[in-house]
């Protein structure tokens, strides 16, 4: 009776489990389609963002959420419930082989990094002070925000380790949904061909600013295609968790 009770309380778990990935996948994926209305709205140009601390903390000052989306938060926060869609799949996908836990592992690596390397609620607290402040303590505070933009700015190098193990978590991931039939062969295709494209464009928009403008082309696309993926990842989670699945 109690293994059978014990075994009850298992399926439930995995099954909300599965059910939460579903949602991060979800929500992961609204924050995705909000960065691309956001992009275009405003331009969606890296050359045409502040290129200094003080235009920065007169940006986050004047337009506290547009200076915060500029500094990747929104980014931040799409990279941080990847997390427990990760966790999710490897659940779904941990019978088939090791590929789904690898995803796993570079995905908290990569927000590790991410969570270290961002500069907005830093920036945010420094924009305040300057606002407040005169010619001489703006300049030192101007001094202290080159530095954070210098380890995560947008397009900048700082930021790229991040994004780009979460690529590589998200290639791992979608190559192990190629290969086996719990997601089905579209998700895998979808997410590899979304994520080559936002790979392509991080590294055009980080090594090659001079054609910063033209990576637009392999962000949209890669942007769209990902987007599916995600929402063809929540979907299936949804319905594992609607089923018993065994240990």
């Amino acid at each position: 009776m109690r293994e059978s009770e014990h075994g009850s309380r298992a399926t439930a778990g995995l099954r909300t489990m599965l059910a939460l990935g579903g949602v991060a996948a979800l929500l992961s994926m609204l924050g995705a389609l909000a960065d691309i209305a956001i992009g275009t709205a405003t331009g969606g140009s890296v050359s045409a963002l502040p290129q200094d601390a003080a235009g920065r903390f007169a940006e986050l000052v004047a337009r506290p959420l547009l200076g915060l989306y500029n500094l990747d938060l929104l980014n931040l926060v799409n990279t941080l419930l990847m997390v427990p869609a990760l966790y999710a799949c490897w659940l779904a996908l941990r019978r088939e082989g090791s590929a789904a836990g690898l995803a796993l592992v570079f995905g908290i690596v990569a927000t590790a990094v991410f969570v270290a390397n961002n500069s907005a609620l830093a920036m945010l607290g420094l924009s305040g002070d300057w606002a407040r402040s005169d010619a001489s303590r703006r300049a030192l505070l101007a001094a202290a925000g080159e530095a954070l933009l210098a380890k995560g700015a947008r397009g900048s190098p700082g930021v790229l380790p991040g994004f780009i193990l979460s690529t590589i978590a998200n290639l791992i991931l979608s190559r192990a949904m190629l290969r086996t039939r719990a997601f089905g062969m579209a998700a895998g295709i979808l997410g590899i061909a979304g994520n080559l494209l936002l790979g392509a464009y991080l590294i055009l928009v980080t090594f090659l600013p001079q054609v910063r403008d033209m990576a637009l082309a392999f962000a949209a696309p890669g942007g769209l295609l990902a987007i599916a993926w995600m929402l063809m990842m929540a979907l299936r989670l949804f319905r594992f968790s609607r089923v018993a699945l065994e240990e």
